[in-house]
């Protein structure tokens, strides 16, 4: 086997192997980045934030160690591996998690998603509840309608802006190898498909056990009071649905709750994988 890369039809029968593993999988128009803990225990998948990377999941897989089999991946152009698609789409983000557990021969998994990540975790444990062992979501999946024209412009404005220094940081894979336009187009994406009425039926049908682990304060793009704000919305998703709980409130806002917070994300996972979990 080799350990460097893959296409989806080798990962899959290497999905029987239990040993660490790292590579590429092939995904319709793209290769993504992907590391397999291996191992015998309950697996989880992490799905990152819109333009984050793998990487930033190591405390909490640190935190909950062995005892559980740990799938990350980078997102299409995202890090420093993953090559870019024609459709960087919300859907094809959903898709994405199909294809890796496929990849992996994983059927059934612990879903973890933080920030974008909740709102793909939310859709697709909404269709796959058979598949779904347990759901956390990290300072994501808020039904809220903060996206209006006015929001558009000003997400458009703050990414070219931001331009300047984000194509030359590409090569380091901590900004995505997306134009401006891409990302800003993918942020409003995330704002209509966060609406009430878009959201929270989704959340309203999930039929397995979710923990919430929220954040406080602001975050990039951001301003006053406008993040805890959209946070209040948990009050009726909770209200609505008795699967869904919030098992924490941190004090580090949503940029660094996976750098400070990691215990409070694994003790949620634990919860959720149930008592077989360690």
């Amino acid at each position: 086997m080799n350990n460097n890369s893959t296409s989806s039809t080798d990962a899959t029968q290497a999905g029987k192997w239990t040993g660490r593993w790292s590579g590429m999988v092939s995904v319709e128009d793209t290769a993504l980045a992907v590391t397999d803990t291996g191992g015998t225990g309950i697996p989880v998948v992490y799905l990152n934030g819109q333009f984050a990377t793998q990487g930033y999941w190591r405390r909490t897989i640190a935190e909950l160690g062995t005892g559980f089999r740990h799938i990350t991946y980078d997102e299409r152009a995202r890090g420093k591996k993953s090559l870019r698609s024609a459709d960087y789409s919300f859907e094809a983000a959903v898709r994405d998690v199909d294809a890796i557990l496929a990849a992996r021969g994983v059927e059934r998994a612990v879903v973890v998603g933080w920030s974008y990540g909740a709102v793909v975790a939310a859709h697709w444990a909404d269709r796959n509840p058979g598949r779904t062992l347990g759901l956390v979501l990290v300072d994501g999946a808020f039904p809220y309608d903060w996206i209006d024209e006015a929001m558009k412009q000003r997400i458009r404005k703050m990414f070219k802006q931001m331009s300047w220094f984000m194509v030359p940081m590409r090569v380091t894979g901590i900004t995505p190898r997306m134009n401006a336009a891409q990302q800003a187009e993918s942020n409003i994406e995330l704002g209509e498909l966060s609406r009430t009425s878009e959201l929270g039926p989704v959340l309203d049908r999930l039929a397995v056990q979710t923990r919430y682990v929220v954040a406080s304060g602001t975050s990039l793009g951001s301003k006053g009071d406008e993040q805890e704000v959209i946070r209040t919305s948990l009050d009726g998703v909770t209200a609505r649905n008795p699967n869904i709980k919030v098992s924490a409130k941190v004090a580090s806002n949503h940029g660094a709750l996976l750098k400070k917070d990691a215990p409070a994300i694994a003790e949620a996972v634990r919860d959720v994988a149930g008592p077989s979990a360690v």
